[in-house]
């Protein structure tokens, strides 16, 4: 059952959307919210899989909400202005609804939904990331496949993280402590606010710099001195 929220200044629109949602046996309404203040204390107090979200609202639009969270749900726009329709994919959105929605429109949107949430969920969304060999990240309109051992580093851009392997990088809108959250501590390792490496892929430490090799060249990472003190305990755990 997918769990879901509005977030809609006009009165209409989430009464359509909820009658809309309650027509559909696999997701239900946990609350409609007026503003983007209400829908971050819905987004506190209940687990949501997907946001219903206008653009053109007072305050803060729907764009700079969603740019401010940090962990959001799978989000779908809606709003009468076509204008937004690339800064919204941008931001990984599920889907881009114009006003007026048809109810056929709207079911095609959530099944798509629950299609990625199921797909995550099977195969790349397991919380036990100590297990897991390769995750999902949201990236170019679709879902990329990432495996562990590719990975050579992670470095934080902004709001965007740029997952990079020998032979290719993938850029996801994510934070780099959300990213670190949820990746297996015994093969990643944060070194630096702007840097998670491999472990494995380490071929040696030298002062504040961590040397890989990267597209067949030596490349040094620095160490930042926050996290400096972690990196050596792993190193003594390994050292002969």
């Amino acid at each position: 059952m997918i769990k879901a929220i509005i977030v809609d200044d006009e009165p209409l629109a989430l009464d359509v959307l909820e009658t809309y949602i309650s027509q559909l046996p696999n997701i239900e309404l946990v609350q409609k919210c007026t503003n983007a203040i209400e829908a971050n204390e819905a987004l506190k107090q209940h687990e949501i899989d997907l946001m219903f979200l206008d653009i053109q609202m007072p305050q803060i639009t729907g764009i700079d909400f969603l740019k401010s969270l940090e962990n959001p749900p799978k989000v779908i726009f809606t709003t009468a202005y076509p204008d937004y329709a690339v800064d919204g994919f941008e931001l990984n959105a599920s889907d881009y609804l114009l006003k007026p929605i048809s109810l056929e429109r709207f079911m095609k949107s959530v099944n798509r939904v629950s299609e990625e949430i199921e797909l995550e969920q099977n195969e790349g969304g397991s919380n036990n990331a100590e297990t897991d060999e390769f995750f999902f990240v949201k990236a170019d309109k679709k879902l990329i496949k990432i495996i562990y051992s590719d990975i050579l580093y992670i470095e934080g851009l902004k709001d965007y993280v740029i997952i990079r392997m020998n032979d290719s990088r993938v850029i996801t809108l994510q934070t780099m402590k959300s990213l670190e959250s949820k990746l297996p501590s015994n093969i990643f390792q944060r070194i630096h606010r702007s840097y998670i490496i491999n472990i494995q892929r380490i071929n040696a430490i030298i002062g504040n710099m961590v040397e890989i090799t990267e597209k067949g060249e030596k490349r040094h990472i620095p160490v930042g001195k926050n996290y400096r003190e972690r990196l050596l305990e792993i190193v003594n755990e390994n050292r002969l």
